[in-house]
């Protein structure tokens, strides 16, 4: 069974532009972008040269000599039997950044080879370009493939009728199909969207099978640490990492590195913290001071939450069984706030154009758990687990800034309020 993957549009557009330059497709190990590279291959060209340069010194040593388009082409032909020809041949590199000068050589695919079309992807590229390999700044094209967004989860299970309601905001029916979304989103906060947990649910239907996998992919993340990154920053990372979701469980989610370490600051693990972000390992929420446009000019450097990649991921390596999540008992109604906001946040990420920042008042009275700019907008986003949506947070925001729209995420149905607006946490999509 193939998984849908909506980048896939964007991967047409870039195919067809006539501005088109030699793609890099970023993303965290297991995201799914080697499958979704060959698979586009596979469906809009005749010939597909895949080169993976991960334990390929043969390869890597052509990019070592010179930059010639015609040599390298020659090179590709015979490691690969495909002999690329402009416009009908996809040419992929894996593992790119285990290769930097074939990261320098898009820049001259860009100028001297632009009728090829060349893509390349790496799990640990952001890490490369950070640890200062020469990126072709502004020769090449970039995408970022996340894990499956919940949309993308219903369409793997066959609930495409379901996606459908939310593509076209029909509220009514969203509304008569309420328990069906509730079922499967309780189902996705523990498969996550991951493609391989995915893929293997939909084939099995089998939790146990599912949150094995999910370990093992945890355990893949850790051999990278070890791997990648220099000893001395090594238990930094590991204490980073280890200790978001205890931090999530938190009332206030605000990233403490007094409960990393005793007395530890935020500078002392400000190298482990981007090398997390340059992995795709987890996604910084950075609060701002004012909320005004751009937010990011009022982006606070020191005081941020830490989310992790997947929701999935998130219940796993807090040891939530199926069951607590399914059913709602004690472990899920305790972790249900932690799991939410991993949640929305992730749907922000991958399924909306929304950069997500949060906001604390001056007098740190309240706090709000997203906060979005759309347009000249800045829109505050209060997060509810539940039914129960008493949000004095929200309220006092509004009386004092007046927003143009103010969105509730919560189990509670589509509702238009006087100053606010009630979204189904199952409906991120339809922002």
């Amino acid at each position: 069974m193939d998984l849908e993957r909506r980048l896939m549009k964007k991967l047409i557009e870039w195919k067809d532009s006539p501005r088109r330059k030699p793609l890099i497709l970023k993303g965290a190990r297991q995201v799914g972008k080697t499958w979704l590279m060959k698979n586009f291959g596979r469906q809009y060209y005749q010939k597909t040269a895949y080169i993976n340069f991960d334990h390929n010194e043969r390869m890597k040593n052509v990019f070592s000599l010179d930059f010639s388009i015609d040599r390298i082409l020659l090179a590709i032909n015979a490691e690969t039997g495909v002999k690329v020809t402009p416009g009908d041949t996809l040419i992929i590199f894996d593992e790119i950044q285990e290769a930097p000068n074939a990261i320098t050589a898009l820049k001259y695919f860009a100028e001297n080879g632009s009728e090829y079309h060349v893509m390349a992807a790496g799990s640990l590229l952001g890490m490369a370009i950070h640890e200062g390999v020469s990126f072709p700044v502004g020769k090449v094209n970039i995408l970022t493939l996340h894990p499956m967004s919940f949309y993308e989860f219903l369409k793997a299970l066959g609930e495409e009728s379901l996606a459908g309601l939310l593509d076209r905001k029909m509220w009514d029916m969203i509304t008569a199909f309420r328990d069906k979304f509730i079922f499967w989103l309780k189902n996705y906060y523990f498969i996550g969207g991951m493609p391989e947990a995915v893929q293997l649910f939909t084939e099995t239907k089998d939790y146990e099978s599912v949150r094995e996998l999910q370990k093992e992919l945890l355990t893949l993340y850790e051999a990278d640490f070890g791997k990648h990154i220099k000893d001395r920053e090594l238990p930094r990372v590991r204490m980073v990492w280890n200790a978001i979701p205890g931090q999530l469980a938190k009332e206030n989610r605000k990233f403490f590195f007094g409960q990393v370490k005793k007395g530890a600051r935020a500078k002392d693990f400000e190298m482990a913290i981007q090398w997390l972000q340059d992995c795709g390992l987890i996604t910084k929420v950075s609060r701002v001071t004012k909320p005004a446009i751009p937010l990011k000019a009022y982006e606070e450097e020191t005081a941020y939450k830490l989310f992790f990649l997947d929701v999935g991921l998130l219940s796993a390596i807090s040891s939530l069984d199926a069951r607590a999540l399914l059913e709602g008992n004690r472990a899920f109604t305790e972790f249900k706030g932690a799991l939410t906001e991993q949640y929305v946040c992730q749907q922000f990420i991958c399924d909306t154009l929304y950069e997500p920042y949060y906001f604390t008042s001056e007098s740190n009275k309240y706090e709000l758990d997203f906060m979005v700019q759309k347009g000249m907008d800045v829109l505050p986003v209060e997060v509810k687990a539940e039914t129960n949506v008493h949000a004095k947070s929200l309220r006092a925001y509004y009386d004092k800034y007046h927003p143009v729209i103010t969105w509730r995420l919560s189990m509670n149905d589509y509702e238009e309020q006087e100053w606010v607006t009630n979204i189904p946490l199952y409906a991120v999509h339809c922002l």
